[in-house]
């Protein structure tokens, strides 16, 4: 059996940055399962963060239908990750009011109507293809396991919001990193964060904090990057040349004093005890620090010398030149990234080949021999990926014939 597997679709994002919402950027993807006899949608599917889940569903409803067409005859597995957790919620639910369930393994395959309402209905959405649940992951085959990999946010070095709240839940446990073990204690420190956040977006749109505009800002300004300009992009500048001024100079301002003030943070965190924590946020460290987490998790849920694919970092690889060391647990697991389908403007660059942030990643295994990572999106520019700008008042524009 062929499968091909893909994650961080992030469907129903407001900052309309998931791809394949686009046909023309389906396209590709479609073509591809063409030749497969099943497909993994390896979490993250939905993005369930930015507002409520019938909002994300209405945005993803023709992808999924277009997905069941084109895999009328295979399977669609669906896991969920950080961002759509809401989508095995009820499960996790009912499963925690039974007399003595059982341990939650590595892998638990499931019908979507008994996980929750949404699942059901994007399977009604992908008929004739039949769709299997799966969590927190699959095993594609006896030595390739596929999980969406949202737990290495427990052991990650990099001071994110979603390492951060996770530090703060296993202080309030008692459950440092080091003593995690199997899935069932990844749950019980991820699980009410992600519950929480949920609940934030389940009636309404949520704030930057939540939806990510914040972070992406704030790591654009820590990485060098300046906004610089962009308020006076749409014909004020000449009128309020001045007050840009002042406010491009305010701006530089805040910036410098993030920059100075991050590693001072970051320190101060790791005395509170939500470390170890790193203030280098460099590419190299990001891909370091994302693949020693993931080798732990990998070590923890007792998965041996097996191959792991996962997503959440949206780093695809291994890549030519990538360090094949650095892809290996220490108990000796092999990892894969399938990367994302999500346009990033912080990640994003003018040349896509040499980008492993780049859209369109996917992980190929066959019956037998290595997974292979394979990029469906090298041939797309970037005017031609990014999201549509919008017009005031809210509505997307149409990419210029240049663009296309």
């Amino acid at each position: 059996m062929r499968t091909l597997i893909v994650s961080d679709l992030h469907l129903g994002s407001l900052t309309r940055t998931d791809v394949l919402r686009r046909r023309e950027l389906r396209e590709p993807l479609m073509a591809e399962l063409g030749e497969v006899d099943r497909v993994v949608l390896l979490g993250d599917v939905l993005e369930l963060r930015h507002g409520p889940v019938r909002d994300a569903l209405a945005s993803s409803r023709e992808f999924f239908e277009e997905l069941g067409a084109t895999m009328a005859r295979g399977e669609v597995v669906i896991t969920a990750g950080n961002h759509d957790h809401g989508l095995v919620e009820p499960w996790l639910i009912a499963r925690g009011q039974e007399p003595g369930p059982p341990p939650l393994h590595s892998e638990q395959l499931l019908q979507p109507a008994a996980v929750s309402p949404a699942l059901e209905r994007i399977a009604e959405w992908c008929a004739p293809a039949r769709v299997t649940v799966a969590y927190p992951g699959l095993w594609v085959r006896p030595d390739v396991y596929a999980t969406h990999g949202h737990y290495l946010d427990c052991h990650l070095t990099i001071p994110t919001l979603e390492r951060l709240t996770m530090g703060a839940m296993e202080r309030v446990l008692g459950k440092p990193p080091s003593s995690l073990r199997g899935a069932a204690d990844y749950e019980s420190i991820c699980a009410p964060m992600f519950a929480w956040r949920d609940a934030v977006a389940r009636d309404e749109r949520t704030g930057s904090a939540l939806n990510g505009i914040a972070t992406v800002t704030a790591w654009r300004a820590l990485r060098g990057e300046t906004t610089a300009g962009a308020a006076s992009a749409d014909g004020r500048g000449i009128r309020s040349g001045y007050g840009e001024r002042l406010r491009g100079h305010a701006r530089r301002l805040r910036t410098r004093a993030l920059v100075a003030g991050f590693p001072l943070a970051v320190a101060a965190l790791n005395r509170a005890g939500l470390g170890p924590l790193r203030s280098d946020i460099s590419g190299e460290e990001l891909r370091r620090a994302g693949l020693e987490a993931m080798g732990q998790v990998a070590d923890r849920l007792g998965v041996g010398s097996s191959y792991v694919v996962f997503g959440h970092t949206h780093r695809t690889g291994p890549l030519p030149g990538d360090n094949d060391g650095e892809w290996r647990s220490p108990g000796g697991a092999r990892l894969l990234n399938c990367g994302s389908w999500v346009f990033v403007s912080v990640f994003a660059s003018d040349t896509p080949a040499e980008n492993p942030y780049w859209p369109g990643g996917c992980v190929i295994v066959d019956d037998e021999g290595p997974p292979r990572v394979k990029r469906l999106l090298q041939n797309f520019t970037r005017a031609e990926i990014a999201p549509p700008r919008r017009r005031q008042g809210g509505s997307s524009s149409q990419p210029s014939a240049a663009s296309r």
